[in-house]
């Protein structure tokens, strides 16, 4: 395991937590604004504190990443539209398959639908995945020369692409900056007083504005990793929590240091991530394939 990743997981786990309990126990929200007779935060206040609770994530995930496996941008495309409603995981058991059957959006769009059915069926929604990926790959093919575009505006037009999907591929395989508000990204950002918004447009548009349009995609990762290994929506492990004196919904989750460190997911608990070809710089283990014992 190399060092510094194997230093930020032991981070997350150790006294930095504890530490940060302590902190927010005696000083719940610093700078939120919340509590009888606070000052509203003002703008000021909430851009460092969120650019604060940026570089604190950013040592504890160095390793941060995108959770789907891909070698190309449209391989990424396609596993980004089959994560809806499933596990990154589910969906990268599910693709080496996949992409072995139908490697071109060519092949794709000439796929019979029921054995495409029958591949992505682990996904769930299978039908309607099935439709999209259909029409994604000959949109590719009659309008794009059979390459993934790289501008917003061209892969928004595609079936079953929205602004969340196409800021994961351009950010993940373009270089192009981008914000992804998925369920946990949405989740914590509410949670963190940075919007009040649930529209992912509106949120994303708020989000983007505290940060320097270079921190878009990573911030994304870190904030989406976070949510998956110790801010989780129904049982946040707060006591395990290293920004816990930067939020201000510290306590809506287990406070006790202890409890809270068996709440942690994934590497930070000790458990696989969901790659199965994780980047080198992942201190975790890789994922199961599909069958394997879980």
């Amino acid at each position: 395991m190399p060092g510094a990743a194997k230093k930020a997981v032991k981070r997350g786990k150790s006294t930095k937590a504890s530490e940060s309990v302590k902190a927010a126990e005696s000083a719940k929200a610093v700078g939120a604004g919340s509590g009888p007779g606070a000052k509203p935060e003002s703008r000021l206040a909430l851009v460092r504190r969120a650019r604060r609770i940026n570089r604190e994530l950013a040592e504890v995930y160095p390793y941060a990443h995108p959770e789907l496996d891909f070698d190309n941008p449209f391989q990424l495309l396609v596993a980004t539209v089959l994560s809806a409603q499933t596990t990154d995981l589910r969906v990268n058991q599910t693709t080496p398959a996949l992409f072995a059957a139908y490697p071109t959006p060519e092949d794709l769009a000439a796929a019979d639908p029921e054995e495409l059915e029958q591949l992505i069926r682990p996904t769930g929604f299978f039908r309607a995945k099935a439709k999209s990926l259909l029409g994604l790959s000959a949109a590719l093919r009659d309008r794009f020369d059979g390459e993934v575009p790289g501008r917003i505006e061209d892969l928004v037009t595609l079936p079953g692409v929205g602004r969340k999907t196409a800021n994961v591929v351009l950010g993940n395989a373009f270089g192009v900056p981008g914000v992804t508000v998925d369920t946990h990204f949405g989740r914590l950002v509410r949670r963190w007083k940075w919007t009040e918004q649930e529209d992912p447009e509106k949120v994303e548009a708020e989000v983007c504005a505290l940060f320097p349009k270079s921190e878009w995609t990573m911030l994304s990762h870190r904030i989406i990793f976070h949510g998956r290994r110790i801010c989780h929506a129904r049982k946040p492990a707060c006591g395990a929590c290293p920004i816990a004196p930067l939020c201000p919904a510290y306590g809506e989750g287990e406070t006790d240091p202890d409890k809270a460190r068996k709440l942690l997911k994934y590497e930070m608990g000790g458990q696989p991530g969901q790659r199965l070809r994780p980047p080198p710089d992942y201190p975790g283990k890789p994922a199961a394939p599909l069958g394997a014992a879980e």
